[in-house]
């Protein structure tokens, strides 16, 4: 395996296609505090954001009726057993194929906490592809660039030879964070008007990725 060449994949919205049950859960969350519902999938694109303490921010939510913390325990317990039943994008294991095949090193990099990414992840036939799991140890969804930071200061790798693939401006943020390129698929959980603010490369779909790398 040829170990220069390595790419860093987010998952949720980049790989795992859970967008739409993403809509679902967030409406869920608005109507225990009687607030407007996010009408289709561009709104919520529109304004999803990380952290996700912002975007609860940005939707009205009131701290005071129920903290952010409650408000993420009442979301995962909503989520995280329908996410069992969502599926990988059109193209997502091919691709990670593709690359696995060529000999590039892939890491899985999210802001889920590990538990529940792993029951998400054993439901398709793709762990092996990956050499690395970082995920988080909590279900706050905190910046994903300290996992990627403290991955490259412990196996002294150079960020020239990485990629990150992600679907949010979060993504490219963490990316600049440990100086690797970026590339944002603009199918995933932010509108693509907003990554095209950032200076990261933006496809609309997994399949165009490999063309670009390659």
């Amino acid at each position: 395996m040829k170990m220069d060449r390595q790419i860093i994949w987010d998952w949720n919205g980049t790989l795992f296609n859970d967008v739409d049950l993403c809509v679902e859960s967030i409406n869920y969350l608005l109507s225990l505090q009687h607030l407007p519902q996010l009408s289709n999938k561009e709104a919520y694109q529109k304004v999803f954001r990380f952290p996700i303490i912002e975007y609860y921010q940005a939707l009205g939510f009131d701290f005071t009726k129920y903290s952010f913390d409650d408000l993420a325990i009442k979301y995962m317990e909503y989520y995280q057993p329908r996410s069992l039943a969502c599926s990988l994008y059109e193209h997502a294991q091919e691709c990670l194929q593709y690359f696995h095949n060529k000999g590039y090193r892939q890491i899985l990099l999210s802001a889920s906490k590990k538990i529940y990414l792993m029951n998400q992840l054993k439901q398709f036939p793709i762990r092996d592809m990956f050499e690395q799991i970082l995920a988080l140890d909590n279900i706050h969804a905190y910046s994903k660039a300290e996992l990627a930071l403290n991955y490259m200061k412990q196996h002294s790798v150079s960020s020239k030879n990485f990629i990150f693939i992600g679907d949010s401006v979060h993504d490219y943020e963490v990316a600049q964070a440990v100086n690797a390129s970026c590339i944002l698929i603009a199918n995933g959980h932010e509108h693509k008007e907003r990554l095209q603010k950032t200076n990261a490369i933006i496809v609309n779909h997994i399949d165009e990725v490999q063309k670009i790398i390659t």
